[in-house]
């Protein structure tokens, strides 16, 4: 296990006991590189998304122009078709979520139905985890698009950057009291996120009273309800996406109950499939519901995916490289695709394909130094809040 996966674990398990060293590596678990490798998948298709969507004019101006060649440039444009849903990388990252959160808990409450979460330390968990790296990816994006908007014509994503949209969003409350923060617009998911945090103890009091069945029903109520209540008048809160988290929650806790049948794993790919296309059907209606028709089938495909044992194949390997620091590219990559397209373009769509994948690539570099800066001592410091009565860990 890396450094930054051994971390990641211990910010998740309240009672992981010590900082590993940088030089410690051994094999993760098969489970873990399935997590680390979709997380690293679901933020480079939404940086590619967004990369596409800055610098390319799109399909429809795209084929108008360029019609049936056949040069290399074309090609490249044509195959990028499919990242017209690369929104579907969000709902990945929720059910992601709500599986890690709750997979420690549901392991200790099956080994001791007496288990109790210490709210207050996966709080301040969370916060140390979550905060030092918002907070920077905030005072990245004002000196990023200040610069952007000092270069007209100013991009149509740059929204207001003052003080009031900048606390908004510190505290998690864009999409509910404004809107996200400048050109950072992948931000109202982080809002949501942190509401799934702050009931997650509620949750899990839920669960240990009336068990996850009985809470999973319940939030597909709550969802269906405000998705009609808030999401249809476009205010987004946890409650319009809460049955996506929960159901990660949901697997975790399976996996405690059940083991592996490959007999039926045919079955859930293909559901996981079919759901996905039907997601993709339902985006060109709106993108709510393709949200949560995709959550379902990456769920589908995540609880086979996790029975997968052995050494993971080397995509699983490199995209698990890019999941380490998932978090960092997914905060911080559109003001820097923004203000990359006002220096170089003055934000005029280009014909060619090929800047969107360069400057993906730039944003990706940018967003592993960042992660170094920033998010590994983000890391480190959750790590080191320890739970009520655990004595802190001394060096021999």
């Amino acid at each position: 296990m890396s450094d930054s996966q051994a971390l990641q674990a211990a910010v998740a398990n309240p009672a992981f006991p010590a900082i590993p060293q940088p030089e410690v590596r051994a094999a993760a678990a098969p489970k873990d590189f399935v997590i680390d490798a979709m997380r690293g998948f679901a933020a480079l298709l939404v940086a590619y998304f967004h990369s596409r969507q800055v610098f390319w004019v799109g399909m429809e101006q795209f084929h108008r122009t360029v019609g049936r060649s056949f040069d290399l440039s074309t090609i490249a444009g044509y195959l990028t078709l499919p990242i017209a849903w690369g929104s579907a990388g969000v709902p990945i990252f929720f059910v992601i979520s709500g599986y890690c959160i709750h997979r420690n808990a549901a392991m200790r409450l099956a080994a001791n139905p007496q288990y109790r979460l210490d709210a207050r330390n996966f709080w301040a968990r969370r916060f140390a985890r979550i905060y030092p790296v918002l907070l920077a990816a905030l005072l990245l994006t004002l000196a990023l698009d200040t610069i952007s908007l000092h270069l007209p014509p100013v991009s149509h994503k740059i929204r207001e950057i003052g003080l009031v949209p900048f606390l908004v969003n510190l505290f998690s409350l864009q999409g509910v009291a404004s809107h996200t923060y400048g050109s950072n617009g992948a931000l109202w998911t982080l809002s949501v996120e942190v509401q799934f945090y702050a009931v997650y103890p509620l949750l899990f009091a839920a669960r240990r009273r009336f068990g996850m069945n009985a809470v999973l029903a319940a939030v597909a109520v709550v969802n269906v309800a405000s998705a009609f209540l808030l999401e249809r008048h476009d205010v987004q809160f946890f409650t319009s996406y809460w049955l996506s988290w929960t159901i990660g929650a949901y697997i975790a806790h399976t996996r405690t109950k059940t083991t592996a049948d490959s007999r039926k794993s045919l079955l859930w790919y293909a559901a996981a499939a079919v759901l996905t296309a039907l997601g993709c059907v339902a985006f060109h209606f709106g993108q709510y519901g393709a949200f949560q028709l995709w959550a379902l089938g990456f769920a589908c495909y995540l609880y086979k995916a996790l029975d997968g044992s052995g050494r993971p194949n080397l995509a699983a390997r490199v995209l698990g490289r890019f999941g380490d620091f998932s978090y960092s590219l997914y905060v911080i990559h559109l003001p820097i695709l923004v203000c990359l397209a006002s220096l170089l373009f003055r934000s005029t769509l280009q014909l060619s394909i090929w800047p969107s994948f360069g400057f993906t690539l730039v944003a990706t570099a940018v967003a592993y130094v960042f992660y170094r800066l920033v998010e590994l001592p983000a890391m480190q410091w959750s790590a080191s809040i320890k739970p009520r009565g655990v004595p802190p860990r001394h060096s021999a």
